[in-house]
């Protein structure tokens, strides 16, 4: 009861409404609308292994297509108990079917090591293809069962069809006979009933059966006596065709109840897929972070800790800006008293941290920064807010010790199992010492408790006491226990328990306002006399409250916590000095980065620019040598001639051959204190250290420490370094592309007729193929409407298997037949 008691005070079942916004079918909303969190950590870091892959996908593949799956459980399961499906519900689970297999060859398409959760999830799915084309086959879009279905039904309705034509003929007749006597020339029908509308003065001009008046009684509807006896045969075979529409679907409905288990395990797959998506895509929408789940030794971070249902109201209610908290606690702590003002964010802080470890049980992200460390809690329990209840009889204060009672009942449960363990234990090694012994403190249990208010409602000093009895109970017992209070008393406790530390929320006294920022290690004030007078209330009041207070020793403990307040907020901002200056440094950093990026890539482009150059030249000078070569042929070869030809080509490689770059000047070793150029980076350096035995030195411009080789610097003057320098290949023309593959031949195996079928019969058909083809694969659509074609063109847009398609040639059948290469 309790359990339920936190999830409603923590607002859980908002926060599951908004996951439910995410999903993408109706099973996955209801799945998310009532979010169970796991019983271990090992489920739990399941959830989170799932919830990361999803994630993955998002990013890199779009998230995962949903399309025609439905909510098939109740039809699934009337079939198993022998119930009669529906067209419609038959079609839904066609779809479903359908939809499923997609999602299980993208998941499939990733690399193996990205998805091995989701991979894993989805190994054992069946999808039955062979139901899903029998249903296709044998009920139409609309859901209605089709012709096709068996051979009697086809009969059936062409006698049907027949049969109707007939009536209207014969109906037709009489309307150009008996025209005068009609009100209107239409036929109509009552019930199954073919009948005429004839003026009721005149009813005997038509003799025949009347089935329905008008509300005036002017206009009779009479099924003429020459097509009763056609009626009667219409209904006979009406009949005759639902029955075996029903025996059509009770052998659909068979079927599925066969596949009861696998359909089950599917839709199980579906909605836990379902489930891993909305969790992804809500987490990335919250810009939230994964948690990892500490160790006792373990520190727990949970830096810029937003609560996820103001970031929603924000985002879109237009409510205020999320102010974001800090949790840092030390392993060795098991209680933290907040104090500070009303209104100051102490509840809200309580919430937000029972909503996070919620969260991160339940598979999702978690509101914070970077890295996100926090326990997992076997439970969280939660006293929040005011259970006063006038019908109950119950005041503030009655309502929180009741609730209080359910806490610890609740701890008490969880470490009984643990008690009667270590008394079987200690009842096997036998009572060898007559003396008493004392007894251990109980292991504290891996629960997170939350107290708002802890005390109130009751005398000051009575409430203090047990407030501090409370808490020193709860520091034996749970894991963590965050509580808030007014209480003095109970900001002493850290000085007297290591396992106790105060927290407070900060108070601006210029704008007499609170600032929703939590402060560790110092205790705060209520100021509450500063709030009563921001609040308006009447200032003679206001200010004899504060003389009485200058009385009694409280105003000293006041200034003293003042004082830390001032110390806590300039170690504050020394500390955001050091964080802008570290900002500026990293801003420095990228820049500079960004510039080595830019030279980086202008010597790229130059390289290929002189490359581009030399092949542009290796043309030139082959089709000048080429010219040379023709005039010898042509010409009577002699001495003179092979001169010519020879200084001919000595000029042609004196103009396309590159000049020889001049030498660096060498000798130059830079030393400690010198100044240096970085040329790659624009800038100017100092030498930090003498080069190491990878001939590497320490240089510094700015702000910035780096390591450079010899290769990369040289003096103010121009000299390079002498470094052993490694011999390079010569750069080389890239070779000519390979010659594209011989082309495929059509035969009889790697072509298949579509034609006449519809497109999800067709997409069966193509699964098919493409599992048992290699190649080319020629596809016949036909034109038609168009739908077919476009259909098998969307499916092969998105197989994963088919790398390109592209209409046959002309002989081949031109835009009737698309040639797929697998």
């Amino acid at each position: 009861m309790i359990q339920h008691e936190t999830l409603n005070l923590l607002e859980w079942p908002r926060l599951c409404q908004h996951l439910s916004t995410f999903a993408a079918t109706k099973v996955g909303t209801l799945a998310a609308q009532s979010l169970v969190t796991p019983d271990s950590q090992a489920a739990s870091l399941g959830l989170l292994a799932e919830t990361q892959e999803a994630a993955w996908l998002e990013d890199h593949n779009n998230g995962l297509n949903f399309g025609g799956i439905r909510d098939i459980g109740a039809a699934v399961e009337r079939a198993h108990r022998q119930g009669l499906l529906g067209g419609e519900e038959l079609l839904a689970i066609a779809t479903t079917l359908n939809g499923t297999r997609q999602l299980r060859r993208t998941i499939d398409a990733q690399p193996p090591e990205d998805l091995p959760v989701l991979q894993g999830l989805v190994e054992e799915l069946r999808t039955h293809p062979d139901l899903e084309q029998q249903i296709y086959h044998c009920i139409d879009d609309r859901g209605d069962v089709t012709d096709r279905a068996s051979p009697k039904l086809g009969a059936l309705r062409d006698r049907l069809k027949a049969t109707r034509q007939d009536i209207q003929q014969r109906l037709q007749r009489i309307l150009q006979r008996q025209n005068g006597a009609m009100q209107e020339l239409l036929i109509t029908q009552r019930g199954d009933r073919f009948v005429l509308p004839v003026k009721a003065p005149q009813k005997d001009a038509v003799p025949g059966i009347v089935h329905d008046a008008s509300a005036s009684g002017a206009t009779l509807y009479i099924e003429p006596q020459a097509v009763v006896e056609l009626g009667n045969r219409l209904r006979q075979l009406l009949r005759q065709e639902k029955t075996e529409e029903e025996i059509i679907l009770r052998q659909l409905s068979e079927a599925v109840a066969a596949v009861y288990d696998d359909l089950s395990h599917l839709l199980a797959v579906v909605t836990a897929l379902d489930l891993a998506h909305a969790r992804a895509r809500y987490s990335l929408w919250l810009d939230a972070n994964p948690p990892r789940f500490i160790a006792p030794h373990e520190q727990t971070t949970l830096r810029q800790l937003r609560h996820p249902l103001l970031v929603w109201q924000q985002r879109h209610e237009q409510g205020p800006e999320v102010v974001p908290t800090n949790l840092l606690i030390r392993p060795e702590l098991r209680v933290v008293a907040i104090t500070g003002p009303n209104t100051g964010g102490k509840t809200v802080t309580l919430k937000t941290l029972g909503l996070a470890a919620m969260m991160a049980r339940a598979g999702l992200y978690v509101p914070a920064r970077e890295p996100v460390e926090l326990p997992w809690f076997e439970q969280v329990l939660a006293d929040i807010g005011d259970e006063q209840s006038i019908e109950q009889s119950l005041s503030t204060f009655s309502g929180h010790i009741r609730r209080i009672g359910r806490i610890l009942e609740a701890l008490g449960a969880e470490e009984s199992g643990a008690q009667e363990s270590g008394v079987r234990s200690q009842e096997s090694e036998g009572r060898e010492s007559a003396l008493p012994t004392t007894p251990s403190p109980p292991h504290p249990s891996n629960t997170l408790v939350l107290l708002d208010e802890v005390g109130a409602g009751t005398d000051p000093t009575e409430g203090t006491a047990l407030a501090i009895a409370l808490l020193k109970h709860l520091a034996n017992r749970a894991r963590l226990t965050m509580a808030t209070t007014h209480y003095g008393e109970l900001k002493a406790l850290k000085y007297e328990d290591s396992r106790f530390e105060n927290a407070s929320v900060e108070f601006d006294e210029a704008t007499l306002s609170p600032t929703y920022r939590l402060m560790w290690g110092i205790p705060g004030r209520s100021n509450a006399l500063a709030i009563a007078r921001r609040l308006g209330l009447d200032a003679a009041v206001v200010d004899e409250a504060t003389a009485l207070m200058a009385i009694g020793s409280q105003d000293d403990v006041n200034h003293v916590i003042a004082g830390l307040e001032a110390q806590r907020r300039q170690q504050e901002g020394r500390s955001q000095d050091a964080a802008d200056l570290l900002a500026a440094t990293e801003k420095l950093h990228a820049e500079v980065q960004r510039r080595a990026d830019l030279l980086r890539d202008r010597e790229q482009d130059l390289k290929l620019q002189q490359q581009a150059a030399v092949q542009q030249a290796i043309a030139e000078a082959k089709r000048d040598i080429a010219q040379v070569i023709r005039r010898l042929q042509q010409g009577e070869p002699t001495a003179q001639a092979a001169q010519r030809a020879t200084a001919a080509v000595d000029a042609i490689a004196q103009t396309h051959l590159p000049t020889a770059l001049p030498p660096a000047k060498p000798g130059y070793r830079p030393g400690v204190g010198d100044r240096v150029r970085i040329p790659s980076l624009g800038q100017t350096a100092e030498v930090l250290t003498a080069p190491d035995s990878d001939h590497r030195i320490t240089v510094r411009f700015g702000l910035m420490k780096t390591t450079v080789s010899l290769a990369d610097i040289e003096s103010l003057r121009g000299e390079k370094a002498e470094v052993p320098v490694k011999s390079k290949p010569v750069d080389t023309v890239p070779a000519a592309q390979a010659a594209p593959p011989a082309p495929a031949l059509r035969t009889s195996r790697n072509t298949i007729n579509l034609r006449g079928m519809r497109v999800a019969e067709a997409e069966s058909v193509l699964e098919e193929a493409i599992a048992k083809g290699s190649g080319a694969l020629w596809i016949i659509h036909g034109h038609g409407t168009g739908k077919l074609r476009l259909g098998v063109h969307d499916y092969l847009k998105r197989h994963p298997q088919i790398q390109r398609f592209e209409p046959a040639a002309q002989a081949d059948g031109g835009t009737g037949v698309t040639v797929a290469y697998l």
